[in-house]
This record gives C-alpha cells, structure tokens and sequence, in this order.
C-alpha cells in the first residue's frame, strides 16, 4: 500500500490570480490541487476572466471568497482596503492565465482594476504563467513586458508549444498544473523571497548620491 504523501503547502496563503483567457478553465485543477497540498487559496479574477469561468467555480474549489471587486470589504468588520490586505497576507502569488493585457498592465504598472492593483502591493514572491496566441507571445512588445516583469524579480514559467485553441501551433499554452504546482513548491523553498524590484528600497533613510568635491585652486 502505498503511502500519502504529506502536504507541502500546509497553511501558506497563496493568491491565484485568473487572467482573461481560454486556458482559464484549467486553472480550476490548479485551484483543487493547491487546496489538495493544504494551502490556503484565494483566487482574484479579472473581469475578461469572469467570462470564461464563474468565480463561484473557484468559491467551491477553495472554500473561500473569490476576489473580483477592488472597493467591496473582504468580511464584515475588517479593514475596508481589499486592494492591499491579501497582497500583504500572501505567501506566494500565482498568475495563470497570464494573458498579453495582464502582462503588459503589470508592466506599466497600472492599477485598473483588483487583481493590478494588489500586484502593486505584492512583496511575496510571484510566479507568472503565460498563455496566448503564438503571434502575440513572439511580439517584441510583450517579449520587452515580460523582461520588465523578469526585472521586478518576478518568476515567468511557460507557455508551453503545441495546439493552440486559436487553430494555431507554437508556444502559448499554460503549462499544466501539475508543473506549476512543483514550481511553487520549489518557489517556496527558496531562501531569498524575489525582490519587487531590482534596488528597491523600503522605508527608512534616503540614499543621497554623494557630490563630486570640488578641488580647490593651487597656492600660487
């Protein structure tokens, strides 16, 4: 008889992020596996995202809200800022599907909606799972997206190459769960947590650039 093995996301608070795409279909068996390895999942959905899949669909496979409105309290009676609380919570973030508008919005850093604007508060590590079109993967716009992502210390997995639903073959399609999974596993295990960005700062002393001394004249 083959023994279980023991959970290895136990009580880690982990923000699944549902971009507008097909693929947000199998984001569902991602949602059930993470539940499975005991972690506490709470999805965020874009509005693109809403129309391929209910977010009661992710209430019943996390046991817990589905986030979708950037003004609208978590539970009675805390603190009315749904925008900032679960970024600070979280343990991990997982954004999957990560469509070419999600990745290009997080670039540029907007804050348009739930799901942009606790990435800006995110300081917990952040794994990124691409899935679109061929052509829009290889568009140097988002390929200069994903390096800005990649520069905020954010970790990009996929897409994978194959049939595309587009009718298309090529690099685009979400990585299967299983595997995204094992990589924030591996994520978790890290001992240096990714930084939000390169030279990022926290509050404290400023860092004043010194000044060039100005070297007297000589004696004459």
């Amino acid at each position: 008889m083959t023994e279980a093995k023991p959970p290895r996301l136990e009580g880690k608070r982990i923000l699944l992020g549902v971009g507008g795409g097909i693929a947000a279909y199998k984001v569902c068996d991602l949602a059930s596996r993470l539940v499975k390895e005991r972690a506490v999942v709470t999805a965020v959905m874009t509005r693109s995202a809403r129309r391929f899949v209910t977010p009661y669909t992710f209430e019943a496979l996390t046991g817990r809200p589905c986030l979708t409105g950037q003004f609208r309290r978590l539970e009675p009676g805390r603190t009315p800022y749904p925008h900032i609380d679960p970024a600070r919570e979280a343990d991990l973030v997982v954004l999957a599907p990560a469509t070419a508008n999600l990745i290009a919005r997080l670039a540029h850093g907007l804050a348009d909606d739930l799901l942009s604007t606790l990435m800006l508060s995110v300081r917990a590590p952040v794994l990124i799972c691409p899935a679109m079109n061929v052509q829009m993967w290889e568009h140097p716009a988002t390929r200069r997206n994903v390096r800005t992502l990649v520069g905020f210390g954010h970790r990009v997995l996929g897409p994978s190459k194959g049939d595309l639903a587009c009718g298309m073959t090529g690099a685009g399609r979400l990585v299967e769960p299983a595997e995204i999974v094992e990589a924030l596993v591996k994520l978790l295990g890290e001992k240096s947590p990714a930084s939000p960005v390169p030279g990022f700062k926290s509050a404290g002393r400023s860092q004043r650039t010194p000044r060039s001394r100005k070297r007297k004249p000589p004696k004459e």
